[in-house]
């Protein structure tokens, strides 16, 4: 009786576990390629470019231009009291830093920048993914590039850009 119940366990538990196992279906999709097919994303590259110009180098022109005068202001041994020169020292520090990770400093605003710029994007792409693996039926979606193996029938990339009307690019060398 008792290996009755136990094979009726087994077998109830075995059962269940196909039932939940069948409910995971699991997409894939290019990302970043139907992001870059977007309208308005090629009109991004210059205004970054125009932002780095009219925002950021001119900060970067007042961040030398006030390191060179407080430079000046520290170097005067004659006018300039010790007290000040002591405090201009302090902020020279600040701005030999700044001056040196710039490169750096300027990436990261242009990176806040650009995620400004694209979040109504990806929002738009998102919304057209949710709504692709609800249709299909797809519980999980991924990242095409975090995958090494996947089957071609799981690929919702083509499914996404015909809901959001982009047109695939054709590769080099076909009509």
């Amino acid at each position: 009786m008792k290996k009755l119940k136990v094979l009726v366990v087994a077998a109830f538990l075995v059962m269940a576990a196909n039932e939940s196992m069948a409910q995971v279906k699991i997409a894939y999709l290019s990302l970043d390629q139907v992001v870059g097919l977007m309208p308005g994303t090629a009109k991004i590259d210059s205004l970054l470019g125009r932002y780095d110009m009219d925002s950021i180098q001119p900060e970067y022109n007042t961040l030398v231009t006030n390191y060179k005068f407080k430079d000046s202001l520290y170097r005067d041994t004659v006018r300039t009291p010790k007290a000040v020169r002591d405090e201009i020292a302090k902020e020279l520090a600040n701005y030999i830093y700044q001056i040196q990770n710039w490169d750096q400093i300027r990436e990261q605003v242009l990176q806040a920048k650009q995620q400004e710029y694209l979040a109504p994007i990806y929002k738009e792409v998102m919304d057209a993914v949710r709504a692709v693996s609800k249709e299909k039926g797809y519980s999980h979606v991924l990242s095409r590039e975090s995958l090494i193996v996947m089957p071609d029938a799981d690929n919702i990339t083509q499914a996404v850009m015909t809901k959001l009307k982009l047109k695939a690019p054709t590769a080099p060398g076909r009509p």
